[in-house]
């Protein structure tokens, strides 16, 4: 019995992995996307969704049946309990990623106003954050884990920033709203993506410490 604990352990350990890193390979198509204004590229992290929703759900059924079959106790425990939470919030991350590829199939179709939004310090934050939070878990590094945390009031602040000068460039440019609502609502889906990451993180972190970090100040 406990050879099979251990082997369905490791199973569900690569189960979230793999769904790890499709996530951030759509993470990685939909910032492509707003970079270049690639409706086809954008079509296809829509139309592929699926793909994260059925490994998410597969991930979960697997988790509960062997807290069902095992009935773990400690690490053990705290493991499953940490995997269905990371499993929720990579899924969240996959919504992002659509949230953004719509918007940029709808610019796309638009005439671009003469103000634009330069997104690179943003997406590559989040995606480091999410590359980050997801290697803290596979090294069980709780530093590591920490440094998604403090990235977090960053990207904020970008976002911040962005909001600012998209509502100035809609006070200047009201004909042109439809287009520019559609670049605020990129900044914040990217926003909420590392928000995403950042739980990740503070899960890493009650898997290794058991405590829970959310909502402190670190």
């Amino acid at each position: 019995m406990a050879k099979r604990f251990i082997k369905e352990l490791n199973q569900v350990k690569k189960r979230i992995l793999s769904l790890g890193s499709l996530v951030e390979e759509r993470v990685r198509m939909a910032v492509t996307a707003v970079e270049n204004k690639d409706a086809e590229g954008a079509e296809r992290i829509i139309q592929n969704d699926y793909e994260i929703d059925e490994m998410e759900v597969e991930i979960e059924e697997e988790c509960l049946k062997v807290l069902a079959l095992h009935q773990p106790v400690a690490v053990d425990l705290r493991f499953l309990v940490t995997v269905i939470k990371i499993n929720g919030e990579l899924e969240r991350i996959g919504d992002q990623a659509v949230n953004i590829a719509q918007r940029v199939g709808v610019l796309a179709r638009q005439s671009e106003p003469s103000f634009e939004y330069d997104y690179s310090p943003m997406a590559e934050k989040a995606e480091s954050m999410l590359r980050m939070s997801l290697d803290a878990l596979v090294n069980l590094d709780n530093d590591l884990a920490f440094k998604v945390l403090m990235l977090d009031d960053e990207v904020d602040k970008i976002q911040e920033d962005a909001y600012d000068q998209i509502k100035n460039a809609m006070k200047s440019q009201p004909e042109k709203m439809g287009y520019l609502i559609n670049l605020l609502l990129i900044s914040r889906h990217l926003e909420r993506l590392a928000d995403h990451a950042t739980n990740i993180a503070e899960s890493v972190i009650y898997l290794i410490e058991g405590e829970i970090v959310r909502h402190s100040q670190y």
